[in-house]
């Protein structure tokens, strides 16, 4: 199988992975293609598997990144996927080592990423990239983690930004988020309505611009979520799992 480059001229006919088949997230598929769009005259690249399936590498220089870190002539992983039937076939290396490729043709330093200091949905397998060569060089609260793979010695290792705070001062659910996920943007209305029957303040606040998300206070921009100020997950919560986790956090007050 072969492999396929997301551009500016073919993107709104070429699928972009993300929500294969959910009716219900097309609005928000076409953000994502819009920001995606917006990101490549910064150096974006989306690079997929020519199939009707999820497994594509989404990655930008890391200055450009909308994630809170310093990380200079670094290449920023966006999102490395493989997912299904997919998985075990040797594509997640094949769609690094395209990256790798590229930031080494632009005279970058190396690749960073984040992953978690366990499995969690939404953040990549850190033992893989532990495997492809990758050492930590940061981490945060509560379970975050950087991850770099440098072929220059003499360059600076990448961190998070210091400055960055994590906890909003809003009562009630707080959720921060861009439009890179598609899952992201489509699921916060129905979490709003079941915080609102539960008489939870709810808030949401769109990251817009790369200065926001850079001094954002969740390291996972795409999405966090906040209860009393206090960070609680990054993870794209279902309605039903959203339900059980306020029922617990309203029981522990």
């Amino acid at each position: 199988m072969g492999f396929v480059q997301i551009t500016k001229s073919n993107i709104e006919t070429e699928h972009i992975c993300c929500a294969l088949g959910a009716k219900q997230y097309e609005n928000a598929v076409s953000e994502k293609k819009q920001w995606l769009s917006e990101r490549m005259d910064e150096g974006l690249v989306f690079y997929r598997l020519d199939e009707r399936a999820k497994v594509f590498v989404e990655y930008l220089p890391a200055e450009m990144a909308w994630i809170p870190i310093q990380a200079s002539n670094y290449m920023y992983i966006n999102c490395l996927w493989v997912s299904g039937r997919y998985k075990n076939n040797g594509y997640a290396k094949q769609l690094l080592n395209y990256c790798k490729e590229d930031a080494i043709n632009r005279g970058m330093d190396g690749i960073v990423h984040i992953v978690g200091k366990k499995n969690y949905p939404y953040l990549s397998d850190k033992r893989f990239f532990e495997h492809m060569g990758f050492e930590l060089v940061d981490q945060a609260e509560p379970y975050f983690e950087l991850v770099a793979l440098s072929w220059n010695k003499q360059a600076i290792a990448p961190s998070f930004k210091k400055q960055v705070k994590t906890f909003s001062y809003d009562e009630g659910i707080t959720i921060y988020y861009t439009v890179q996920c598609p899952f992201a943007v489509g699921i916060l209305e129905e979490l709003r309505k079941i915080a609102e029957n539960k008489g939870v303040p709810f808030k949401s606040f769109r990251i817009t611009t790369k200065e926001e998300a850079q001094n954002s206070p969740t390291i996972w921009t795409t999405f966090g979520l906040f209860y009393n100020g206090e960070f609680i997950t990054h993870e794209i919560i279902s309605p039903n799992k959203f339900d059980k986790l306020l029922a617990k956090l309203l029981a522990s007050e």
